[in-house]
């Protein structure tokens, strides 16, 4: 006789009630950020962009998330608008320089980014990046 108990070898007898059940007490028993942290990285994954995680200096990138934070700072006197964009891996700031206001740059707007990476006091940073707004549909 196994050493399995009779109930665990009949639910990967039957494999997917058991899958759905564990999946379902993991989405019962994980918090509301981590689950929207693991559908912004299955977000990214299915369109192709790279994690922000994986973004490293100088590499060029196309990157997709929501904005938590936009805010205005100028930069050496210039106005800029900064924004923070996590996709569930890390965040990146995105730096529109000159720019005062964007429309529908706002938080918890989805958007895709593309552009050079750059370090800035240990963060990631796309300045001036090509953007594309998510559908409001979507989110």
């Amino acid at each position: 006789m196994s050493a399995v108990p009779r109930s665990d070898r009949a639910d990967r007898a039957s494999g997917k009630p058991a899958g759905r059940f564990r999946r379902m007490l993991d989405r019962l028993s994980t918090s509301q950020e981590d689950l929207e942290s693991e559908e912004l990285r299955e977000d990214a994954e299915t369109t192709g962009c790279t994690r922000i995680g994986d973004c490293h200096d100088r590499q060029i990138v196309t990157v997709t998330g929501t904005l938590r934070t936009v805010t205005l700072r100028p930069r050496a006197g210039v106005p800029a608008l900064e924004a923070e964009l996590f996709d569930g891996s890390a965040a990146l700031d995105v730096v529109w320089l000159g720019r005062r206001s964007i429309v529908g740059i706002e938080p918890g707007r989805k958007l895709i980014a593309s552009g050079r990476v750059s370090m800035s006091r240990g963060r990631r940073v796309l300045f001036n990046p090509k953007y594309e707004l998510r559908p409001l549909g979507r989110e």
